[in-house]
């Protein structure tokens, strides 16, 4: 058990919905791609593949905070 009394918390952005390539199963957001195309496919097997599903952020709005001074991840309910 930690002594931290978590008392310097910082409040951590919402995450976002992502892209997740149904062949090699890469998950990346949608502003991250350098094209139309899977990245990693590309790299490994010189193939642009561009079937990707949408993988939903979490819908519950929940805050998520992170101790400054231990690092702990605490969510608000």
């Amino acid at each position: 058990m930690t002594s931290c009394n978590h008392c310097k918390l910082m409040l951590l952005p919402e995450q976002s919905d992502k892209l997740q390539c149904r062949y090699c199963h890469l998950t990346i957001k949608a502003d991250e791609l350098s094209g139309d195309y899977c990245p990693e496919c590309f790299e490994i097997h010189g193939e642009k593949r561009n079937d990707f599903e949408k993988i939903a952020a979490k819908e519950i709005a929940t805050a998520r905070y992170r101790c400054e001074k231990c690092g702990i991840m605490i969510n608000s309910e």
